[in-house]
């Protein structure tokens, strides 16, 4: 919160600190990273969030603020650097960080959104409408200890707890999926995944790209089964795996059902589970899938949705060297270290 009082604190900062001091703090948060991205289109980037919390039964979390703000810095850093924090916001939330510079930035969207504010960091939650839910200055939030600043962790948890969206029912998702994909001729593409899985974001994001969703939803209704945030989303995912004839294994695990839920075909190939499908052999397993119930897609069509995930495959290791990493897509129990837990 950027009080009169702090205002004279950073003026008087300012003019006793070394230029070479100021010129290496400046927007940059206790890691060294930029915290506000100042070229980026802050309506974009809002829009994006609210359509990928709209999909994932999510809420959006921006936090308005400058690179100049320290409070904004030590705001940001508690939230990625506190377990329980960062672990709410890999779940339930979309982050965006709305660079207002001096007060003469994006503060016309502010306004669109509701925001009014005369200090920040300040706090606004939409919902997957890009509705307001709530807008909060952070003071509440403040501690201090002797000169050391930042913000009550508990606190922050308890605000972000009161406005999450509220569980979807699986079952119930799965039942919605298949009523359109009966109605409009069409199959299920049922994939599972979680927040901490990094190879289901990437399936995700895949299937998202606007020149693979127009090819997909020819033939399929897309829907996510999330096992750890949606209600009854384990027993969704032990029911397909018993009707697939095996025992539970790892995420992004997918399958594709017909309208009145039959499986047609599920990922795990000759060589297990191909999850997000980016070796050679896991790409030409996944065409195989798609050839085998393909009503609307053309032989042109699937050969589009492999050169995609080749050329994804082309890029990345263009650009990292070769992938030294385990199998994508084949995540055992065991990647749910990723998953961890602390007190606040």
């Amino acid at each position: 919160m950027f009080t009169p009082l702090r205002l004279v604190a950073f003026v008087l900062a300012l003019l006793a600190a070394p230029a070479s001091f100021l010129f290496a703090q400046e927007g940059r948060d206790e890691r060294g990273a930029q915290v506000y991205d100042e070229t980026a289109n802050a309506r974009t980037v809002v829009a994006a969030a609210i359509a990928k919390a709209k999909k994932e039964n999510q809420r959006v979390l921006v936090q308005w603020g400058a690179n100049w703000c320290g409070w904004c810095k030590l705001l940001a850093a508690k939230m990625t650097n506190t377990a329980k924090l960062s672990r709410e916001i890999l779940y339930e939330y979309q982050v965006v960080h709305v660079d207002v510079g001096q007060f003469d930035k994006n503060m016309d969207l502010a306004k669109e959104l509701g925001a009014e504010f005369k200090a920040i960091p300040f706090l606004t939650v939409l919902d997957g409408d890009g509705k307001a839910l709530v807008q909060q200055n952070t003071e509440p939030f403040e501690t201090t200890d002797g000169d050391k600043n930042g913000h009550d962790a508990k606190k922050l948890l308890a605000f972000l707890k009161e406005h999450e969206a509220k569980p979807l029912d699986a079952n119930a998702v799965l039942a919605a999926a298949t009523a359109t994909a009966k109605q409009e001729q069409k199959s299920v593409f049922l994939h599972f995944g979680a927040p901490w899985c990094p190879w289901c974001h990437r399936l995700e994001d895949w299937m998202a790209r606007p020149e693979v969703a127009a090819l997909l939803a020819k033939d399929f209704v897309d829907v996510k089964i999330d096992n750890d945030r949606m209600a009854g989303g384990k027993d969704v995912f032990s029911a397909q795996c018993k009707a697939a004839g095996q025992t539970e294994g790892g995420i992004p695990w997918f399958v594709f059902l017909d309208g009145d839920g039959k499986m047609l075909a599920h990922s795990t190939g000759p060589g297990g589970n191909i999850g997000f499908p980016y070796q050679p052999d896991e790409v030409e397993y996944f065409v195989t899938m798609l050839k085998a119930v393909k009503k609307n897609l053309t032989d042109d069509d699937v050969a589009a949705l492999k050169k995609s995930l080749d050329d994804n495959r082309e890029a990345e290791e263009a650009k990292k060297g070769k992938r030294t990493a385990p199998a994508p897509g084949r995540a055992d129990k065991g990647d749910k270290a990723e998953k961890k837990d602390g007190s606040v």
